[in-house]
Parts: C-alpha cells; sequence; structure tokens
C-alpha cells in the first residue's frame, strides 16, 4: 500500500509539475507571440456590453454600432496615449541631456567641498597624505563624470533603440485594432463556435473560471487603487509637512509612478533625495528619506493584506506568489499568480478539481474515523 501511495504521489507530481512548465513556455514565449489578438479580444470583451446598449438604444445594427464603437474607443486612447508619450518624451529627453551639467553645477561642487575640507584635516595631521588624496579625488571626480556621461548616453540610445522600434511596433498595433473590429463585430459568433467544440462539463468549468477571474480582475484594480490612494495621502501629508511645493500634484504622480513594480517609489524618490543633499539641503533631504522608509514599510505591511484579503488567499501567500511571479513573468507574472492561485483554491473549494484537502474535508475524515 505504501509503495501505491508513493507511485501515485509520484505520478501525480510529474503531471503538475509538466503542466506548470507548459503554462510557463506557454506564457514566457508564446503569449508575446499572439499578444496583439490576445489585448484585441480583450478590448472586444470590455466593449461588449456597451455595444449592446448602444445597439438597442440606438436601434441600430449591431456590427454598425460595434465598429463605431471600437473606432471611438481607438480614437480616445490613441489621442491620450499620444499627447501623453510626446510629453514625457521631450520632458525625459531634455533632462537626459542636462544630467552633464546638472553635474557639473550642482555634485562637483559638493564633492571638491567634501575633498577640500579632508585636505584641509589632513594637512593638519600628516602633509604627506595630501598628494595621495588630491590624486584619489581626481581619480573619484573624473569617474564621476564619466558615469554620469555613460548613463545620459546609455538612456539616449534606449531612446534611440525604441524609435527604431517603433516600425515593429506600428505594425503589431494596427493587426490589434483591425482584429479588434473582426472581434467585437461577431464576438457571439466566434465565442459560441468556440465553446461548441467543449463537452457540457467543461464549458460549465470554463464559465466559471471566466466569471471568477473577471471578478478578481476587478478586485485586484480596486485594491491596488486602494493602495495608491493611501500612497497618495501618505505622501501629501509628508511632503507638505516638510515643505515641499505643489505637494499634493507630485503625491499625485508618485502615487501614480508607485503601481510600477520594479521602479515604485524608489524610483523617484531616491534620485530625489540624492540630488537634493548634493545640492546642499541636507534637512530637505533627510525629510524625503524618511517619508520614502515610512512609505515603503506602510506599503510592504498593507499590500499582501490588502491584495491578499481581497483574492481570498493568506497574506503570506500572496507575498510569495507576487514576487516569484515578478521574477518569472514580470508584470503579467506580479498580478497573474495571485490571481491563478486563487483560481485554484476556488476550484478547490467548489469542487471542480481536487489539488489539496481543506479544513472542512480534514474534519469530516477525523469525523468518519471517530464514527467508525
Amino acid at each position: 500500500m505504501k509503495t501505491e501511495a508513493r507511485k501515485i504521489f509520484i505520478i501525480n507530481c510529474m503531471y503538475f509539475t509538466i503542466l506548470l512548465l507548459a503554462a510557463f513556455v506557454l506564457l514566457k514565449y508564446g503569449l508575446p507571440m499572439v499578444a496583439p489578438f490576445v489585448t484585441a479580444f480583450m478590448i472586444a470583451y470590455l466593449l461588449r456590453r456597451p455595444i449592446c446598449f448602444a445597439s438597442v438604444r440606438l436601434h441600430m445594427n449591431r456590427k454598425i454600432t460595434a465598429i463605431l464603437m471600437v473606432l471611438l474607443f481607438y480614437s480616445v486612447a490613441g489621442l491620450l496615449f499620444t499627447l501623453l508619450c510626446v510629453k514625457m518624451f521631450s520632458n525625459g529627453k531634455s533632462l537626459v541631456a542636462s544630467l552633464p551639467s546638472v553635474y557639473a553645477n550642482y555634485a562637483e561642487p559638493v564633492f571638491t567641498g567634501i575633498f577640500g575640507g579632508i585636505e584641509q584635516y589632513l594637512l593638519r595631521m600628516d602633509p604627506s597624505l595630501l598628494g595621495a588624496l588630491e590624486e584619489l579625488e581626481g581619480h573619484f571626480v573624473q569617474s564621476a563624470g564619466q558615469m554620469v556621461s555613460g548613463i545620459s548616453m546609455s538612456v539616449m540610445g534606449w531612446l534611440s533603440g525604441f524609435a527604431s522600434s517603433l516600425p515593429g511596433m506600428f505594425i503589431n498595433l494596427l493587426l490589434m485594432v483591425i482584429t479588434t473590429f473582426f472581434i467585437a463585430a461577431d464576438y457571439e459568433l466566434l465565442t459560441g463556435f468556440c465553446l461548441r467544440q467543449l463537452g457540457e462539463r467543461p464549458k460549465e468549468v470554463f464559465m466559471e473560471i471566466q466569471s471568477y477571474v473577471v471578478g478578481t480582475l476587478f478586485v485586484c484594480i480596486r485594491s491596488y487603487a486602494l493602495i495608491m490612494t493611501i500612497t497618495f495621502v501618505e505622501l501629501s501629508i509628508g511632503l507638505t509637512l516638510i515643505g515641499v511645493e505643489n505637494s499634493l500634484v507630485i503625491a499625485f504622480l508618485i502615487a501614480v509612478f508607485d503601481i510600477l513594480p520594479v521602479l515604485g517609489t524608489g524610483g523617484i524618490m531616491i534620485p530625489w533625495t540624492v540630488i537634493t543633499a548634493l545640492m546642499g539641503s541636507h534637512g530637505l533631504a533627510l525629510g524625503l528619506l524618511v517619508v520614502y522608509l515610512v512609505i515603503t514599510v506602510v506599503r510592504n505591511i498593507i499590500e499582501p493584506k490588502i491584495v491578499g484579503s481581497q483574492i481570498g488567499l493568506h497574506p503570506v501567500v500572496t507575498l510569495v506568489s507576487m514576487f516569484v511571479g515578478a521574477q518569472l513573468l514580470g508584470v503579467l507574472g506580479l498580478f497573474g499568480f495571485p490571481i491563478g492561485l486563487s483560481l485554484l483554491r476556488y476550484l478547490n473549494e467548489t469542487g471542480s478539481i481536487r489539488l489539496f484537502k481543506t479544513a472542512g474535508e480534514e474534519s469530516q475524515q477525523l469525523l468518519h474515523k471517530e464514527q467508525i
């Protein structure tokens, strides 16, 4: 019996390992190939109800309504995205181009003053060390200047590479737009054909998964909106207390930037703190550092609890799944792994699949043993 149980355990482990590897390969390498079509289907799904509502209210043909609705969506989204990109590109380019002058005007005088103070101290202590310090100072200032220039050139090179990749991005965007028109016009026809290929039981499970995943996505969006609101309030109070002008606008921009998993609040607060310290405003730099530390600690505490409680996972499980997902699949894994674990928990509780025992099942087994 023990041998059979071990064989079953090994077979189950190999089975789920193969499934996980197949899912990882599909998401990592297969999804980018069909990303324009997947995005088009998601947009068509989101526009499905507005299209039906407008078609009934305006007494128009559904296909014509779908075409007009998709055209309106892409026109508004394209206009907003273009304005945002132009503004960010122009400001970012000027900022990167000005990095060497910022270093020469602000950072280099600070370093020179620091080394000058050390020189005066060594001159009183041991004049023989002054030559070594001057050589070290020259190498440090030169290396720092080269590093800033290198960063500036690297960013400019990245911007040039991004510009050269625009034709490929334009082709993908064109495919996505055209596919959205076709899917939105024949959404029921296409989805109905795909569902008819499934059996009755797989169809029920698929519809259950779709309903749960869509609901969980909206829950995650609501959870991160709450986290962004809390971050905005903390930043507003902190920046106002340390005397930063336009604190509300700056707090809002940083709170929006905080949604990014890799950069987050530190992507703005840390460079801001360093530049402020180099410019000689040590009190303001200390205040910015304290605000950043408070926001980081609070976010690391509340994020697993808020997201985990909303999707029905323990905070530890949520934190681990977010970390592993971000390491494997980036932004997609950051959100997808917690949702995937929440889906598995839901399917296991409803009896659609059997992956692990719940507390209720364990209690029933103990009660059954006692009765026997």
